[in-house]
């Protein structure tokens, strides 16, 4: 089984799929954009765009995914903002082709409470410091909610007002799959939240 986590920029999809993976009994996280950082370091910077727009990276992020899932004997989880309707249909769809049991939940929330867990976030407090902001995720969040109503992207999970945990425990319920760790504590959620974050800093 692959958990496709979808959803704007900001609105959670890292933390719900490092803690949804942590919970299970076993699972593996797999990230579509370390293929994309891989492809832009092997181009000129004059090149790099939205490396989505890249063939390569849509057919790349469906074999290595298939063999993820072929080769994990556990549900792999992937957390990636794809809401352009025609690559979703490639990419998922091709998964899908290629046999495998993709289970879709777009995370959505107002676009008021995308941009203050914008600010909130680990990346956000330290690239104000250094002179960087989340100006760009931003800017999407009004075009990431708007294409994400479309029902090509169900199941639609709204997550104003819920913690990552109940997100978590929602995705788990509706996939009939048992958490077998419960909650953490504040302190020991906040270390690992921290932690997550400062491991998907991205500048």
């Amino acid at each position: 089984m692959l958990i496709w986590i979808n959803g704007a920029f900001g609105v959670g999809k890292t933390q719900t799929a490092h803690e949804l993976s942590r919970r299970l009994a076993a699972s593996h996280v797999a990230d579509p954009e370390l293929l994309g950082f891989a492809i832009h370091k092997m181009l000129p910077a004059s090149s790099r765009g939205d490396f989505q727009d890249r063939p390569q990276w849509r057919s790349g992020i469906v074999a290595t995914l298939a063999q993820a899932v072929r080769e994990a004997p556990s549900p792999v989880i992937v957390p990636m903002t794809l809401v352009d309707a025609n690559y979703f249909d490639e990419v998922v769809g091709g998964l899908r082709d290629e046999g495998i049991d993709v289970r879709h939940f777009a995370l959505t929330a107002s676009v008021e409470v995308i941009h203050r867990r914008l600010r909130s976030r680990l990346a956000s407090v330290l690239g104000r410091l250094i002179g960087a902001d989340e100006t760009w995720a931003m800017q999407q969040a009004e075009r990431c909610v708007s294409a994400l109503q479309d029902s090509r992207f169900a199941t639609h999970l709204p997550t104003d007002g819920l913690s990552v945990d109940e997100v978590v425990e929602q995705i788990a319920h509706d996939l009939n799959l048992p958490l077998e760790h419960s909650r953490l504590g504040a302190t020991r959620y906040q270390l690992r939240r921290v932690g997550v974050g400062i491991r998907h800093i991205r500048f």
